[in-house]
Protein backbone atom coordinates (compact mmCIF):
# COMPACT_ATOMS: atom_id res chain seq x y z
CA UNK A 1 0.00 0.00 0.00
CA UNK A 2 1.53 3.68 -0.94
CA UNK A 3 1.59 5.65 1.62
CA UNK A 4 0.10 9.50 1.64
CA UNK A 5 2.46 11.26 0.14
CA UNK A 6 4.51 13.62 2.20
CA UNK A 7 4.14 18.26 1.82
CA UNK A 8 7.41 19.84 0.86
CA UNK A 9 7.14 23.34 2.98
CA UNK A 10 10.37 25.50 2.83
CA UNK A 11 10.95 26.71 6.48
CA UNK A 12 11.32 30.76 6.18
CA UNK A 13 14.05 30.36 8.80
CA UNK A 14 15.67 27.86 7.84
CA UNK A 15 19.73 28.10 7.97
CA UNK A 16 18.85 30.96 10.52
CA UNK A 17 20.24 30.61 14.15
CA UNK A 18 18.47 28.12 16.28
CA UNK A 19 19.15 30.92 19.44
CA UNK A 20 16.09 33.19 19.45
CA UNK A 21 18.25 36.58 19.81
CA UNK A 22 21.06 35.82 17.09
CA UNK A 23 17.77 34.46 15.12
CA UNK A 24 15.99 37.67 15.11
CA UNK A 25 19.20 39.68 14.04
CA UNK A 26 19.64 37.13 11.14
CA UNK A 27 16.28 37.80 10.18
CA UNK A 28 16.58 41.61 10.23
CA UNK A 29 19.70 41.34 7.99
CA UNK A 30 18.35 38.42 5.77
CA UNK A 31 15.40 40.59 5.24
CA UNK A 32 17.56 43.31 3.42
CA UNK A 33 19.46 41.09 1.20
CA UNK A 34 16.96 38.34 0.48
CA UNK A 35 16.16 40.16 -2.52
CA UNK A 36 18.96 41.82 -4.19
CA UNK A 37 19.97 41.20 -7.87
CA UNK A 38 22.30 37.96 -8.26
CA UNK A 39 25.66 38.36 -9.50
CA UNK A 40 27.03 35.64 -11.38
CA UNK A 41 30.51 36.14 -12.56
CA UNK A 42 31.60 32.73 -12.73
CA UNK A 43 29.89 29.42 -14.04
CA UNK A 44 29.16 26.88 -16.65
CA UNK A 45 25.66 27.24 -17.70
CA UNK A 46 25.59 26.80 -21.70
CA UNK A 47 25.51 30.07 -23.65
CA UNK A 48 23.29 28.33 -26.32
CA UNK A 49 19.97 28.35 -23.50
CA UNK A 50 20.25 32.70 -24.09
CA UNK A 51 20.96 32.65 -27.56
CA UNK A 52 18.11 30.04 -28.97
CA UNK A 53 15.88 30.71 -26.26
CA UNK A 54 14.20 27.88 -26.83
CA UNK A 55 12.33 25.56 -24.64
CA UNK A 56 14.09 23.03 -21.82
CA UNK A 57 13.16 19.58 -23.39
CA UNK A 58 11.64 17.59 -19.53
CA UNK A 59 12.53 17.70 -16.01
CA UNK A 60 15.21 15.06 -16.81
CA UNK A 61 17.37 17.12 -19.39
CA UNK A 62 16.93 20.04 -17.22
CA UNK A 63 17.42 19.26 -13.78
CA UNK A 64 19.30 15.68 -13.77
CA UNK A 65 21.40 15.64 -16.93
CA UNK A 66 23.27 18.65 -16.32
CA UNK A 67 24.25 18.46 -12.46
CA UNK A 68 26.98 16.01 -11.67
CA UNK A 69 26.24 17.09 -7.79
CA UNK A 70 23.11 14.63 -8.58
CA UNK A 71 24.52 11.80 -10.60
CA UNK A 72 27.44 11.44 -8.57
CA UNK A 73 25.82 10.63 -5.88
CA UNK A 74 23.37 8.30 -7.72
CA UNK A 75 26.46 6.89 -9.34
CA UNK A 76 27.88 5.89 -5.69
CA UNK A 77 24.83 4.34 -5.16
CA UNK A 78 24.99 1.97 -7.99
CA UNK A 79 23.25 3.34 -10.41
CA UNK A 80 24.95 3.57 -13.90
CA UNK A 81 25.17 6.78 -15.78
CA UNK A 82 23.63 4.90 -18.72
CA UNK A 83 20.76 4.75 -16.65
CA UNK A 84 20.09 8.59 -16.66
CA UNK A 85 21.25 9.47 -20.00
CA UNK A 86 24.27 10.92 -19.04
CA UNK A 87 26.10 12.04 -22.38
CA UNK A 88 29.06 9.57 -23.07
CA UNK A 89 32.85 11.00 -24.06
CA UNK A 90 31.93 10.23 -27.74
CA UNK A 91 28.78 11.92 -27.65
CA UNK A 92 26.42 9.16 -27.85
CA UNK A 93 23.45 8.32 -25.17
CA UNK A 94 22.15 5.38 -24.03
CA UNK A 95 18.35 5.01 -25.62
CA UNK A 96 16.37 5.85 -22.13
CA UNK A 97 13.31 6.88 -22.00
CA UNK A 98 13.71 10.41 -19.64
CA UNK A 99 10.46 9.63 -17.82
CA UNK A 100 12.63 6.24 -16.98
CA UNK A 101 15.56 8.39 -15.89
CA UNK A 102 13.38 10.85 -13.72
CA UNK A 103 11.85 7.59 -11.96
CA UNK A 104 15.21 6.20 -10.68
CA UNK A 105 15.82 9.94 -9.54
CA UNK A 106 13.09 10.34 -7.24
CA UNK A 107 13.17 6.69 -6.03
CA UNK A 108 16.50 7.46 -4.43
CA UNK A 109 15.92 11.22 -3.54
CA UNK A 110 16.25 9.84 0.10
CA UNK A 111 19.75 9.57 -0.50
CA UNK A 112 20.47 13.35 -0.29
CA UNK A 113 18.74 14.15 3.08
CA UNK A 114 20.69 16.41 4.66
CA UNK A 115 23.35 17.47 1.16
CA UNK A 116 23.12 20.73 -0.24
CA UNK A 117 22.00 18.92 -3.31
CA UNK A 118 18.79 18.63 -1.81
CA UNK A 119 18.02 22.23 -0.01
CA UNK A 120 18.98 24.03 -3.84
CA UNK A 121 16.75 21.26 -5.54
CA UNK A 122 13.68 21.27 -2.93
CA UNK A 123 13.83 25.26 -3.14
CA UNK A 124 13.85 25.07 -7.38
CA UNK A 125 10.65 22.43 -6.87
CA UNK A 126 8.83 24.64 -4.34
CA UNK A 127 10.07 27.69 -5.19
CA UNK A 128 10.00 27.51 -9.30
CA UNK A 129 7.43 25.00 -9.61
CA UNK A 130 5.09 24.89 -7.24
CA UNK A 131 5.23 21.70 -5.80
CA UNK A 132 3.62 20.98 -2.86
CA UNK A 133 4.68 17.50 -1.95
CA UNK A 134 8.12 15.48 -1.43
CA UNK A 135 9.89 13.79 -4.46
CA UNK A 136 10.14 10.46 -4.25
CA UNK A 137 9.00 7.51 -6.00
CA UNK A 138 4.95 7.67 -5.84
CA UNK A 139 5.36 10.96 -6.77
CA UNK A 140 8.27 10.71 -9.27
CA UNK A 141 5.28 11.27 -12.29
CA UNK A 142 3.94 13.97 -10.57
CA UNK A 143 6.88 15.74 -10.62
CA UNK A 144 7.92 14.96 -14.46
CA UNK A 145 4.20 16.04 -16.10
CA UNK A 146 4.16 18.91 -13.72
CA UNK A 147 7.82 20.19 -14.62
CA UNK A 148 7.64 19.10 -18.30
CA UNK A 149 4.26 20.89 -18.61
CA UNK A 150 5.54 23.88 -17.04
CA UNK A 151 8.59 24.13 -19.38
CA UNK A 152 6.41 24.03 -22.54
CA UNK A 153 5.60 27.99 -21.51
CA UNK A 154 7.36 31.08 -22.12
CA UNK A 155 7.40 31.74 -18.63
CA UNK A 156 9.97 28.70 -18.37
CA UNK A 157 12.41 29.34 -21.30
CA UNK A 158 15.62 30.40 -20.46
CA UNK A 159 15.54 34.32 -20.70
CA UNK A 160 11.80 34.56 -18.58
CA UNK A 161 13.92 32.25 -16.14
CA UNK A 162 17.39 34.83 -16.49
CA UNK A 163 14.85 37.64 -15.97
CA UNK A 164 12.55 36.28 -12.91
CA UNK A 165 15.97 35.10 -11.06
CA UNK A 166 16.96 38.57 -10.92
CA UNK A 167 20.14 37.77 -12.44
CA UNK A 168 22.02 40.65 -13.12
CA UNK A 169 24.75 39.38 -14.64
CA UNK A 170 26.35 35.90 -15.72
CA UNK A 171 29.39 34.55 -16.93
CA UNK A 172 29.50 31.37 -18.99
CA UNK A 173 33.30 29.59 -19.12
CA UNK A 174 34.56 28.77 -22.99
CA UNK A 175 37.73 27.34 -24.13
CA UNK A 176 40.62 29.39 -26.08
CA UNK A 177 38.76 28.01 -29.29
CA UNK A 178 35.62 28.77 -28.71
CA UNK A 179 34.44 30.85 -31.70
CA UNK A 180 31.97 32.96 -28.86
CA UNK A 181 28.62 32.28 -31.51
CA UNK A 182 26.13 32.20 -28.71
CA UNK A 183 27.74 35.26 -27.22
CA UNK A 184 28.11 37.21 -29.77
CA UNK A 185 24.36 36.22 -31.36
CA UNK A 186 22.93 37.55 -27.61
CA UNK A 187 24.41 41.29 -27.73
CA UNK A 188 22.79 41.47 -31.25
CA UNK A 189 19.73 40.64 -30.35
CA UNK A 190 18.65 43.18 -28.47
CA UNK A 191 17.89 41.09 -25.52
CA UNK A 192 18.65 43.15 -22.27
CA UNK A 193 20.04 40.37 -20.29
CA UNK A 194 23.82 40.00 -19.33
CA UNK A 195 25.43 36.77 -20.33
CA UNK A 196 29.35 37.59 -20.50
CA UNK A 197 32.22 34.85 -21.08
CA UNK A 198 35.11 33.72 -19.08
CA UNK A 199 38.54 32.26 -20.76
CA UNK A 200 39.66 28.96 -19.56
CA UNK A 201 43.18 28.15 -21.28
CA UNK A 202 43.86 24.61 -19.65
CA UNK A 203 43.17 22.59 -22.88
CA UNK A 204 46.24 24.56 -24.75
CA UNK A 205 48.04 24.74 -21.73
CA UNK A 206 48.33 21.99 -20.22
CA UNK A 207 50.44 19.28 -21.98
CA UNK A 208 48.53 16.26 -19.90
CA UNK A 209 45.31 17.43 -20.96
CA UNK A 210 43.79 14.91 -23.44
CA UNK A 211 42.78 17.75 -26.22
CA UNK A 212 46.67 19.27 -26.16
CA UNK A 213 48.05 18.18 -29.13
CA UNK A 214 45.15 18.68 -31.42
CA UNK A 215 44.23 21.89 -29.47
CA UNK A 216 47.71 23.65 -29.98
CA UNK A 217 46.97 22.86 -33.98
CA UNK A 218 43.77 24.29 -33.91
CA UNK A 219 44.91 27.55 -31.34
CA UNK A 220 47.36 27.90 -34.49
CA UNK A 221 44.68 27.62 -36.90
CA UNK A 222 42.31 29.90 -35.47
CA UNK A 223 44.92 32.86 -34.31
CA UNK A 224 47.24 32.74 -37.62
CA UNK A 225 50.19 32.67 -35.51
CA UNK A 226 53.05 30.27 -35.07
CA UNK A 227 51.99 28.31 -32.23
CA UNK A 228 55.00 25.92 -32.14
CA UNK A 229 56.95 28.97 -31.08
CA UNK A 230 57.50 30.45 -27.24
CA UNK A 231 56.48 34.10 -28.85
CA UNK A 232 54.19 33.36 -31.44
CA UNK A 233 52.28 30.95 -28.98
CA UNK A 234 51.90 33.66 -26.14
CA UNK A 235 51.11 35.99 -29.15
CA UNK A 236 47.91 33.32 -29.81
CA UNK A 237 46.88 33.72 -26.16
CA UNK A 238 46.43 37.68 -26.45
CA UNK A 239 45.13 37.48 -28.93
CA UNK A 240 42.36 35.09 -28.11
CA UNK A 241 42.14 37.33 -24.63
CA UNK A 242 41.31 40.55 -26.63
CA UNK A 243 39.04 38.70 -28.57
CA UNK A 244 37.14 37.12 -25.19
CA UNK A 245 37.15 40.48 -24.00
CA UNK A 246 35.74 42.30 -26.42
CA UNK A 247 32.52 39.25 -25.86
CA UNK A 248 32.21 40.78 -22.59
CA UNK A 249 34.62 38.60 -20.91
CA UNK A 250 36.41 40.22 -17.45
CA UNK A 251 38.17 36.89 -16.29
CA UNK A 252 39.98 34.11 -16.98
CA UNK A 253 40.04 30.70 -15.27
CA UNK A 254 42.92 28.32 -14.51
CA UNK A 255 41.80 24.51 -13.44
CA UNK A 256 45.66 23.13 -12.29
CA UNK A 257 46.56 20.25 -10.01
CA UNK A 258 48.12 22.70 -8.05
CA UNK A 259 49.46 26.02 -7.59
CA UNK A 260 52.85 25.78 -8.34
CA UNK A 261 53.97 29.05 -10.25
CA UNK A 262 57.38 29.67 -12.14
CA UNK A 263 58.75 32.49 -13.11
CA UNK A 264 61.86 31.12 -15.54
CA UNK A 265 63.93 33.15 -18.08
CA UNK A 266 63.30 33.68 -21.43
CA UNK A 267 65.79 31.22 -22.67
CA UNK A 268 64.49 28.73 -20.26
CA UNK A 269 61.26 29.18 -21.13
CA UNK A 270 61.54 28.75 -25.05
CA UNK A 271 63.37 25.67 -24.40
CA UNK A 272 60.65 24.26 -21.83
CA UNK A 273 57.81 25.31 -24.38
CA UNK A 274 60.33 23.47 -27.50
CA UNK A 275 59.69 20.27 -25.43
CA UNK A 276 56.02 20.40 -24.74
CA UNK A 277 55.14 21.46 -28.48
CA UNK A 278 57.18 18.40 -29.55
CA UNK A 279 54.80 16.16 -27.09
CA UNK A 280 58.12 15.01 -25.57
CA UNK A 281 57.71 16.88 -21.99
CA UNK A 282 58.02 14.52 -18.66
CA UNK A 283 55.20 14.94 -16.18
CA UNK A 284 58.08 17.23 -13.92
CA UNK A 285 58.24 19.11 -17.55
CA UNK A 286 54.24 19.88 -17.64
CA UNK A 287 54.26 20.82 -14.63
CA UNK A 288 57.27 23.35 -14.93
CA UNK A 289 55.02 24.32 -17.98
CA UNK A 290 51.87 25.17 -15.94
CA UNK A 291 53.58 27.15 -13.54
CA UNK A 292 55.03 29.21 -16.25
CA UNK A 293 52.24 29.75 -17.94
CA UNK A 294 50.17 30.55 -14.58
CA UNK A 295 53.03 33.56 -14.07
CA UNK A 296 52.40 34.28 -18.01
CA UNK A 297 48.77 34.68 -17.65
CA UNK A 298 49.21 37.09 -14.89
CA UNK A 299 51.55 39.43 -16.51
CA UNK A 300 48.81 39.18 -19.41
CA UNK A 301 46.35 40.46 -17.01
CA UNK A 302 48.20 43.37 -15.93
CA UNK A 303 48.33 44.16 -19.82
CA UNK A 304 44.46 43.94 -20.44
CA UNK A 305 42.86 44.00 -17.42
CA UNK A 306 41.35 40.59 -16.90
CA UNK A 307 40.54 39.03 -13.53
CA UNK A 308 42.71 35.92 -13.17
CA UNK A 309 40.45 32.72 -11.67
CA UNK A 310 42.94 29.59 -9.90
CA UNK A 311 41.06 26.72 -9.37
CA UNK A 312 44.10 24.16 -7.73
CA UNK A 313 44.04 20.98 -5.65
CA UNK A 314 41.80 18.71 -7.66
CA UNK A 315 42.66 15.28 -9.12
CA UNK A 316 40.44 15.49 -11.74
CA UNK A 317 38.58 12.39 -13.75
CA UNK A 318 39.84 10.00 -10.69
CA UNK A 319 37.44 7.28 -12.11
CA UNK A 320 39.31 6.30 -15.38
CA UNK A 321 36.78 4.05 -16.84
CA UNK A 322 34.22 6.07 -16.42
CA UNK A 323 36.44 9.20 -17.54
CA UNK A 324 36.87 6.98 -20.90
CA UNK A 325 33.04 6.34 -20.96
CA UNK A 326 31.68 9.66 -20.16
CA UNK A 327 34.35 12.00 -20.37
CA UNK A 328 35.31 14.90 -18.02
CA UNK A 329 33.04 16.41 -15.19
CA UNK A 330 31.35 13.79 -14.48
CA UNK A 331 31.66 14.26 -10.83
CA UNK A 332 35.07 12.27 -9.98
CA UNK A 333 36.98 15.11 -9.50
CA UNK A 334 39.22 14.85 -6.04
CA UNK A 335 40.26 16.99 -3.95
CA UNK A 336 43.75 16.88 -2.59
CA UNK A 337 46.24 18.65 -0.56
CA UNK A 338 47.22 21.81 -1.48
CA UNK A 339 50.32 24.29 -1.20
CA UNK A 340 50.24 27.80 -1.81
CA UNK A 341 52.99 29.97 0.12
CA UNK A 342 55.72 28.70 -1.37
CA UNK A 343 53.99 27.54 -4.64
CA UNK A 344 52.49 31.04 -5.41
CA UNK A 345 55.57 32.85 -4.42
CA UNK A 346 57.60 33.33 -8.19
CA UNK A 347 54.17 34.91 -9.59
CA UNK A 348 53.55 37.12 -6.94
CA UNK A 349 56.96 38.04 -6.66
CA UNK A 350 56.88 39.17 -10.11
CA UNK A 351 53.13 40.53 -10.07
CA UNK A 352 51.74 40.29 -6.71
CA UNK A 353 52.42 44.09 -5.85
CA UNK A 354 50.98 45.63 -8.43
CA UNK A 355 47.17 46.35 -7.26
CA UNK A 356 45.90 46.61 -10.86
CA UNK A 357 46.35 42.71 -10.85
CA UNK A 358 43.94 40.58 -9.14
CA UNK A 359 43.92 36.54 -8.41
CA UNK A 360 40.93 35.01 -6.96
CA UNK A 361 42.10 31.52 -5.21
CA UNK A 362 39.87 28.65 -4.64
CA UNK A 363 40.67 25.57 -2.59
CA UNK A 364 39.77 22.00 -2.22
CA UNK A 365 41.61 21.91 0.52
CA UNK A 366 39.90 23.62 3.66
CA UNK A 367 42.94 23.15 5.87
CA UNK A 368 44.94 25.84 4.31
CA UNK A 369 42.01 28.55 4.72
CA UNK A 370 43.61 29.83 7.89
CA UNK A 371 47.03 28.51 7.67
CA UNK A 372 47.72 29.57 3.74
CA UNK A 373 44.95 31.82 2.27
CA UNK A 374 43.29 33.69 4.56
CA UNK A 375 47.26 35.06 5.46
CA UNK A 376 48.31 35.34 2.02
CA UNK A 377 44.88 37.44 0.91
CA UNK A 378 45.81 39.59 3.65
CA UNK A 379 48.78 40.68 3.05
CA UNK A 380 48.77 40.83 -1.16
CA UNK A 381 47.38 43.69 -2.83
CA UNK A 382 46.55 41.30 -5.80
CA UNK A 383 44.96 38.57 -3.78
CA UNK A 384 41.04 37.75 -3.24
CA UNK A 385 39.81 34.58 -1.88
CA UNK A 386 36.90 32.90 -3.70
CA UNK A 387 34.14 31.54 -1.93
CA UNK A 388 33.70 27.69 -0.38
CA UNK A 389 34.03 25.47 -3.59
CA UNK A 390 32.72 22.18 -4.99
CA UNK A 391 32.18 19.72 -2.05
CA UNK A 392 32.38 22.53 0.48
CA UNK A 393 29.39 25.11 -0.59
CA UNK A 394 27.53 23.42 1.57
CA UNK A 395 26.04 25.57 4.75
CA UNK A 396 28.99 23.65 6.72
CA UNK A 397 31.24 24.69 4.11
CA UNK A 398 30.47 28.07 4.22
CA UNK A 399 30.48 28.56 7.63
CA UNK A 400 33.76 27.04 8.12
CA UNK A 401 35.38 29.39 5.13
CA UNK A 402 33.63 32.38 7.13
CA UNK A 403 35.54 31.65 10.72
CA UNK A 404 38.77 30.85 9.59
CA UNK A 405 39.65 33.20 7.31
CA UNK A 406 38.05 36.02 8.79
CA UNK A 407 40.56 36.86 11.38
CA UNK A 408 43.51 37.57 8.96
CA UNK A 409 41.73 38.23 6.01
CA UNK A 410 38.50 39.73 6.77
CA UNK A 411 35.50 40.05 4.61
CA UNK A 412 37.18 42.62 1.84
CA UNK A 413 39.60 40.33 0.83
CA UNK A 414 36.64 37.69 -0.47
CA UNK A 415 34.36 38.08 -3.24
CA UNK A 416 31.46 37.23 -1.93
CA UNK A 417 29.83 34.59 -3.80
CA UNK A 418 29.44 32.88 -6.58
CA UNK A 419 27.70 29.68 -7.66
CA UNK A 420 30.02 27.79 -10.12
CA UNK A 421 27.60 25.61 -11.77
CA UNK A 422 26.17 23.84 -14.58
CA UNK A 423 22.46 23.96 -12.93
CA UNK A 424 20.71 26.98 -13.98
CA UNK A 425 17.65 26.76 -11.73
CA UNK A 426 19.82 25.61 -8.95
CA UNK A 427 21.34 29.65 -9.21
CA UNK A 428 19.01 31.06 -6.89
CA UNK A 429 18.67 28.57 -4.69
CA UNK A 430 22.47 28.89 -4.37
CA UNK A 431 22.66 32.08 -3.48
CA UNK A 432 19.77 32.38 -0.90
CA UNK A 433 21.36 29.58 0.93
CA UNK A 434 25.11 31.42 0.37
CA UNK A 435 22.52 34.82 1.51
CA UNK A 436 21.33 32.77 4.88
CA UNK A 437 24.19 31.32 5.75
CA UNK A 438 26.34 35.19 5.52
CA UNK A 439 23.67 36.77 7.55
CA UNK A 440 23.40 33.81 10.40
CA UNK A 441 27.07 34.46 10.53
CA UNK A 442 26.86 38.00 10.95
CA UNK A 443 23.98 37.42 13.26
CA UNK A 444 26.91 36.14 15.72
CA UNK A 445 29.01 38.77 15.80
CA UNK A 446 26.71 41.11 16.20
CA UNK A 447 25.12 39.29 19.19
CA UNK A 448 28.27 39.09 20.56
CA UNK A 449 29.27 42.87 20.40
CA UNK A 450 31.57 42.29 17.97
CA UNK A 451 29.79 44.29 15.06
CA UNK A 452 27.25 46.93 15.19
CA UNK A 453 23.61 45.40 13.59
CA UNK A 454 23.89 48.83 10.91
CA UNK A 455 27.92 47.61 10.18
CA UNK A 456 26.40 43.83 9.77
CA UNK A 457 23.78 44.88 7.37
CA UNK A 458 26.47 46.83 5.18
CA UNK A 459 28.36 43.69 5.18
CA UNK A 460 25.50 41.29 4.20
CA UNK A 461 24.94 44.14 1.23
CA UNK A 462 28.43 43.85 0.24
CA UNK A 463 28.90 40.05 0.11
CA UNK A 464 25.73 39.53 -1.51
CA UNK A 465 25.76 42.01 -4.15
CA UNK A 466 28.85 44.76 -4.20
CA UNK A 467 32.12 42.61 -3.66
CA UNK A 468 31.46 40.21 -7.02
CA UNK A 469 30.37 43.26 -8.73
CA UNK A 470 33.92 44.83 -7.32
CA UNK A 471 35.90 41.80 -7.80
CA UNK A 472 35.15 40.69 -11.00
CA UNK A 473 34.93 44.04 -12.68
CA UNK A 474 31.74 44.13 -13.80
Amino acid sequence: MNLPAQPLHLHPDRLLPAEASQRAIARRLYAQVAGLPIISPHGHTDPAWFDGNAAFANATELLLVPDHYVFRMLYSQGVDLDQLGIPRADGSRAAVNPRSAWRIFAEHFHVFRGTPSAMWLNHVFHEVFGLRVRLDGTTADHYYDRITAALETPAYRPRALFERFGIEVIATTESPLDPLTHHAAIRASGWPGRVITAYRPDPVIDPEHEQFPDALRQFGELTGENVYSWEGYLQAHRQRRAFFAAHGATSTDHGHPSALTANLSRDEARKLFTSVAMGRASAAEAELFRAQMLTEMAQMSLDDGLVMQLHPGCFRNHNQSLFARHGRDKGADMPIRTEYVHALKPLLGRCGNDPRFKLILFTLDESNYARELAPLAGHYPSLLLGPAWWFHDAPEGMWRFREQTLSSGGFYNTVGFNDDTRAFLSIPARHDVARRVDCAFLAKLVAEHRLDEDEAMEVATDLAYRLPKQAYRL
